[in-house]
């Protein structure tokens, strides 16, 4: 939450000084959960922030942890009755999440939420590459028809 590098340092870059001043006052947030901020220059009114979990091999507790981050993420965002949300590939990066296996973790988290609540109404998976790109296709294609 302290604009690093990656997504959260692109975003961080791009939402201005006022984004990291409200982080600095929420602090921490564990592996698995999240934090609402405002969106500041963003477009967005709110970015929910997530600290996926570092790939340690997968014995870890690493599939529940990242799936945690996409629940709660969903869980913030109908609590402030959002309707639209956009995630990137949470942990594929720095923290070297294998991602077809993220993909998988990340298409059952949010399409299990989408089927049980009614918000939010649309989610957004934004891909780094475009390998990362096919796999959600293909996994999205491979969901019932709702």
């Amino acid at each position: 939450m302290i604009g690093g590098s990656g997504v959260d340092g692109a975003i961080h870059r791009a939402a201005g000084p006022g984004l990291f001043e409200e982080c600095r006052t929420i602090g921490y947030c564990p592996e698995g959960e999240a934090r609402i901020t405002g969106g500041y220059l963003l477009p967005a009114k709110f970015v929910i922030h997530t600290v996926g979990p570092v790939w340690e091999g997968g014995g870890y507790g690493e599939a529940e942890l990242l799936a945690g981050c996409y629940r709660e993420s969903l869980a913030l965002a109908a609590s402030r009755e959002i309707q639209t949300i956009a995630f990137p590939c949470i942990a594929t990066g720095g923290h070297e999440f294998p991602p077809e296996t993220a993909c998988d973790i990340a298409v059952e988290a949010v399409s299990t939420w989408l089927a049980r609540n009614a918000l939010p109404r649309e989610v957004t998976f934004c891909c780094y590459s475009d390998a990362d790109a096919r796999w959600y296709r293909e996994r999205l294609e491979m969901l019932p028809s709702a």
